[in-house]
């Protein structure tokens, strides 16, 4: 099993300018260290003004689930940034854990409009200034649920799916304006959100949450969790010269996970 810390990417990223959606807690806190670590501007979005206050990063408080606060937010990082290079959409939620006949209508709506809406009104805001600075990077963040069914997790699948269709035909339309737009796949990231995800399925499958873990872990060839730098390090390299020929693809980050309960 793989342990320990990973060692964030290292490349030279200077003057940059990103957007990352829901950055100041989570992965999305952990990509805008990355990149400003590896010399690019941030502006981020919360919904937590105690993590916004301490983030260390510029921004401001939007609520991906609001179409005109996530303009407004675009709006003010590409006026704050002088511009945009790259847009990171990493906002998300769970959504329910539960059978689809339990599910709720507002809890289906809700999954859908911060997972998927949410990175089309943030896009659509961004391209004029993508298109501006004669290209750039667009980073989806989808989940192994994108290539995968995930029982008791319907909603949230769906979603998923639906951020790699955005994504690969956002791509078509942008090639030939130079700006790159993939979707990275997480696997199960160790964290707040996998450890409550976990605590749910355990609860219906009437087990342990460690053998809840065990057998999450037991899905990836690797025998181990995602972690956060894991994913940073990827839209990094996305986002660097690497990346310039990488677009329309749906990438996987997680310890090669092979199926799902």
């Amino acid at each position: 099993m793989i342990q320990g810390a990973r060692t964030p990417l290292t490349v030279d990223l200077t003057g940059l300018r990103v957007a990352i959606t829901a950055g100041a807690n989570g992965i999305g806190k952990v990509m805008a260290d990355s990149f400003a670590a590896c010399g690019a501007d941030v502006f981020v979005s919360d919904v937590d003004d105690a993590s916004l206050a301490t983030c260390g990063h510029a921004g401001m408080r939007a609520d991906a689930g609001v179409a005109a606060e996530c303009e407004d937010f675009m709006d003010a990082a590409i006026q704050h940034l002088k511009g945009l290079d790259v847009l990171v959409n990493n906002a998300g939620i769970a959504g329910p854990t539960k059978l689809v006949e339990h599910v709720t209508p507002e809890e289906l709506e809700a999954t859908l409009r911060i997972d998927v809406e949410s990175m089309f009104h943030c896009s659509r805001r961004a391209i004029p200034a993508l298109r501006a600075a004669g290209g750039g990077a667009i980073i989806n963040l989808s989940s192994a649920a994108g290539r995968f069914g995930f029982a008791l997790r319907a909603p949230y699948a769906a979603a998923k799916w639906g951020v790699v269709g955005f994504t690969k035909s956002l791509s078509i339309e942008l090639g030939p304006d130079g700006v790159r737009v993939n979707a990275i796949l997480p696997g199960p990231v160790d964290g707040p959100r996998i450890r409550a995800v976990i605590k749910a399925k355990a609860l219906a499958a009437k087990i342990s949450e460690n053998e809840m873990t065990d057998r999450t872990v037991s899905t990836t060839s690797l025998k181990a969790f995602v972690t956060q730098q894991d994913i940073a390090n990827m839209a990094l390299y996305l986002a660097s010269p690497f990346g310039t020929t990488i677009s329309g693809q749906a990438i996987s980050v997680d310890a090669d996970m092979q199926y799902t309960m």
